[in-house]
């Protein structure tokens, strides 16, 4: 079986522009106070770079900007907290499985903050309970811990319970870090809001959803949806009713739209997926929106 980290490289590289992945890499480091003195190397300047971190002479021999880079005084730590109930086993809005995107977006940025020194952790979950995977940074860990969320995920898995996760999170992880919550379509209720306002006290967030398959047909004949949460099923019938679409895309909308704001308010930077040809995109634009609510 190929190695999930290898499969998430070759995604990085086939779905984004070199730039984008640039950017993506570049907003990463921004989005840290701080730094040592250490000089370590010279790369290629990326929008998000501090100018004073610019080598004028590098630049000049070279042609383009270059800066320094710096080794890290201390290690950051990174916690991929993911929810691994039955729910991420179904399909995604693009066709995918939702499990696929998850992994795919917690090796994606899991990858890229393990070359910028740091440490990935692993949180997940689900009704049966949420389990904690330790912090590392080498290429072995990281499959690891991609493993564990493949493994975890299928449509016999219990049911997905966020709020237990990110309970389990508000008392185990006492060290300050960045957390990458990847879950599916929530609503942030009174308990969660809660919740959540606990965790941006200690940590930072980063928010990951990955959306929901369309419920309804819009072309041709639909067939019967089966409802992995709930272990129920939606007739083809109701799928091709033009008076039930109308009102399932208008509550669509109001519940993704509601739940963003929702997280906004709370100081939480959020993004939606559908496939993993959004991952590198959607990390990098969901950095950027972190790095300018910090402003």
């Amino acid at each position: 079986m190929p190695g999930l980290l290898l499969r998430v490289r070759t995604k990085m590289s086939l779905f984004a522009h070199r730039r984008t992945l640039d950017l993506l890499e570049g907003g990463y480091a921004s989005v840290h106070h701080g730094r040592s003195h250490d000089f370590d190397d010279l790369r290629a300047y990326v929008p998000g770079d501090e100018v004073r971190d610019i080598d004028w002479k590098a630049t000049a021999r070279h042609g383009e900007p270059l800066v320094k880079r710096y080794i890290a005084s201390r290690r950051r730590h990174l916690v991929l907290v993911v929810d691994t109930g039955r729910n991420m086993a179904a399909t995604a809005a693009g066709g995918e499985t939702k499990k696929d995107i998850a992994v795919m977006a917690a090796g994606a940025l899991g990858y890229i903050a393990a070359q910028h020194g740091d440490v990935v952790s692993l949180v997940a979950g689900d009704e049966s309970g949420t389990r904690a995977y330790p912090a590392g940074s080498t290429d072995a860990h990281l499959e690891m811990l991609l493993r564990r969320v493949d493994e975890r995920v299928s449509l016999e898995a219990p049911r997905s319970d966020l709020h237990g996760v990110l309970s389990w999170v508000a008392r185990g992880v006492r060290r300050r870090s960045m957390l990458l919550v990847v879950a599916d379509d929530v609503v942030v209720d009174e308990a969660l809001e809660k919740l959540l306002r606990r965790l941006r006290a200690q940590h930072e967030i980063l928010w990951l959803t990955v959306g929901d398959a369309d419920l309804m047909s819009r072309a041709g004949h639909a067939r019967d949806l089966y409802d992995v949460q709930e272990a129920s099923g939606l007739p083809a019938y109701l799928r091709e009713n033009g008076a039930l679409r109308v009102a399932f895309d208008a509550s669509s909308e109001r519940r993704v739209g509601d739940a963003e704001r929702q997280l906004q308010a709370l100081g939480i930077s959020s993004q939606r997926l559908t496939a993993q040809s959004q991952v590198v995109p959607g990390l990098s634009a969901l950095i950027e929106k972190h790095r300018r609510a910090r402003r």
